[in-house]
């Protein structure tokens, strides 16, 4: 069973999964997340291709990191939850340790408390920081 990641905005729910194609503003998330990946970079922030288990390419391994599904269902959050609020996002699995990462550099970046809840705890991300003290 693929993981699975949700945000709620505006009293409707929004389902993601890795690589995710069938949501209707995903031209405009894709489009939000290689922003957001271009600053992080420029933070610091290096994807952990190592995590990648599958037997593919180098490419194709930053590409699945790249588009996770709560990856995904922050940067929707982002752009349609008003700013000054907190994001809250769902995760049917624990998130990854690339994930984790990559939420505490967009955390410090778009200077918003993002909330995820995974299968194991809540993660508040602020700053970029994160309350778990990276242990998950």
């Amino acid at each position: 069973m693929p993981g699975y990641s949700w945000v709620e905005v505006q009293n409707q729910i929004h389902l993601f999964s890795v690589g995710d194609t069938m949501h209707p503003d995903r031209k405009r998330i894709y489009a939000f997340l290689e922003e957001l990946e271009l600053l992080m970079k420029q933070e610091g922030y290096v994807s952990a291709m190592k995590l990648v288990l599958h037997d593919v390419d180098e490419e194709e391994k930053a590409h699945m990191l790249k588009y996770h599904s709560e990856k995904l269902a922050v940067a929707f959050a982002i752009l349609n939850v008003p700013s000054g609020r907190p994001i809250r996002v769902m995760k049917k699995l624990r998130v990854c340790g690339d994930c984790h990462t990559a939420i505490k550099f967009i955390s410090k970046i778009v200077g918003r408390l993002i909330i995820v809840r995974d299968s194991n705890r809540f993660h508040h991300f602020r700053e970029g920081v994160c309350t778990c003290g990276d242990y998950w």
